[in-house]
């Protein structure tokens, strides 16, 4: 048996924490998404006898006191072939504003407690997790003692219980400044395609935590009451389905990381254009009725083609630079043309030129983890030039940070970005200070503590991605600005890579 306490002090009123807890957003917000996956999430929120369960083994979600332990547990279990774990908890007591509990009721440990306690304190809130917990039978370890399973685990709660705190002191802190559609601040209704992607996942659950409500669109028959059926290939969205609508986020789209042959260059357009040509005519009619007055979209910084400068230093591009030439760049401006009657009618369209989002979940930094892990990580060099190619990246956290910002508008009085204005038209979604890619793969191997100095032959892009591919993906090089998102009043959580690689990588 084992006690573990942690304890966050956070610059907000007791009842206001304590209210982020109860909001369906806040299991996808205190994940680390190091490991493990949400199976089914809280049937009621904190409140007694509310369940969820947990599959730990394989990058996901994982979040409140039901999943902490799933988290600390990962690490320890042999990771060859990869097990995927069950974890059940139940919450077993509440008290408002002051305490909620969770118990393992079905899982690996052998007993685990989590009491969650908030009480005033001099300028805001001391949250206390305190955790009694017997680490799993000594099977689950090969090698190792009870004893020093127990160490092991602990160092692993450790890890967890920082990145919560750190993820929700930022979230009540955007949330303060961004209180939803003034005068009066009220919660917001968002309808968003792609809701359930890694992107979508994590900006619902942002939004939700701020008190506003979310529309998934989905593709299937809804299982939900808050779910809407659309489906681009038919054409097929009832604008009726929207009516309570203040904004639309599209973030609809397949995969781009594959080898560009006709067929998949054919899915990849046609998978953007169609959705984001629905939703914008739908979001067009719904503003000439006064109903939505947001249109936000995603799009990519392929909009300015994969090489549109050269030299060692070249000036940042800015949202209007030309488009380019290639393939991708002509994906974004069709993709961005889309969006055009929801402008037309009034809406407030905002396009996000995305860069290369850093989480450990998806995107470029988990397909690139197995080669850094294997210590046979490093950089890419651009073939025929050997240039060192800049990397645009932006954390997964402001990644969401920024749609939500983009979404709500002006934010609170004397707050910066109610001094900035809404954006509007294109916004380049990356953070403030690019990278060459030599300098990435240093200081990814530096938080992997794996060397990361030999260049990767280009050969090996190419079999994955072929010759277009990786030419438009791994071989390019863009330094994009982020200096429009900035005057907007966003204030970026992760301003240099190597505290947003920290952040989520264990």
């Amino acid at each position: 048996m084992a006690v573990f306490e942690h304890e966050t002090f956070l610059p907000h009123p007791r009842e206001e924490v304590f209210a982020w807890f109860e909001r369906p957003g806040a299991l996808h917000r205190l994940t680390p998404p190091f490991s493990g996956r949400v199976l089914s999430a809280p049937s009621d929120g904190i409140r007694v006898g509310s369940t969820a369960v947990i599959a730990i083994g394989a990058p996901g979600v994982l979040g409140t006191g039901l999943s902490a332990a799933a988290a600390a547990l990962a690490p320890l279990v042999p990771s060859t072939p990869r097990p995927q774990l069950a974890w059940t908890a139940r919450h077993t007591a509440y008290e408002k504003d002051r305490l909620f509990r969770d118990e393992m009721v079905r899982g690996p440990l052998g007993h685990w407690v989590h009491t969650h306690s908030f009480e005033d304190a001099p300028g805001g809130t001391l949250m206390r997790d305190t955790i009694d917990y017997g680490v799993p039978a000594e099977r689950l370890f090969p090698g190792s003692t009870a004893e020093s399973a127990a160490r092991l685990f602990a160092s692993s709660l450790r890890r967890i219980f920082d990145y919560r705190s750190d993820q929700l002191a930022a979230d009540l802190a955007f949330h303060a400044t961004h209180p939803g559609q003034p005068p009066a601040g009220r919660p917001l209704t968002i309808a968003i395609s792609g809701a359930s992607g890694m992107i979508g996942t994590q900006l619902r659950a942002l939004l939700e935590g701020g008190g506003h409500r979310v529309l998934p669109l989905v593709r299937r028959a809804p299982a939900a009451p808050d779910e809407v059926f659309w489906d681009p290939a038919t054409g097929t969205l009832d604008p009726e389905d929207l009516l309570a609508c203040d904004a639309v986020v599209n973030l609809a789209g397949s995969r781009i990381g594959r080898r560009f042959t006709p067929a998949v260059k054919e899915d990849i357009l046609r998978s953007r254009l169609s959705g984001t040509d629905l939703l914008a005519r739908t979001a067009a009619r719904l503003a000439g009725d006064g109903s939505v007055r947001t249109f936000v979209s995603a799009s990519g910084i392929g909009y300015y083609g994969a090489h549109p400068h050269r030299g060692p230093a070249p000036e940042p591009l800015r949202e209007d630079a030309p488009a380019g030439n290639d393939f991708l760049a002509a994906v974004c401006s069709a993709w961005e043309a889309a969006t055009a009657p929801a402008a037309r009618a009034g809406a407030r369209t905002v396009r996000m030129r995305t860069g290369l989002v850093q989480s450990s979940a998806g995107g470029i930094l988990a397909q690139i983890l197995p080669l850094y892990t294997a210590g046979v990580g490093g950089p890419l060099r651009v073939p025929g030039t050997g240039e060192d190619p800049w990397q645009s990246w932006i954390s997964l956290d402001d990644t969401v940070g920024a749609y939500a910002h983009a979404v709500l508008g002006s934010s609170a009085e004397g707050s910066p970005a109610a001094e900035g204005g809404a954006l509007e038209g294109p916004v380049n979604l990356v953070g403030p200070e690019p990278v060459p890619g030599s300098v990435y793969a240093r200081t990814l191997g530096r938080v992997l503590h794996r060397p990361a100095a030999v260049p990767v032959p280009a050969a090996g892009p190419r079999l994955l991605l072929g010759h277009e591919g990786a030419a438009d993906l791994a071989f390019s090089s863009q330094r994009v600005s982020s200096s429009k998102l900035e005057a907007s009043g966003y204030a970026f959580r992760h301003r240099r890579l190597e505290d947003a690689l920290r952040h989520v990588l264990p």
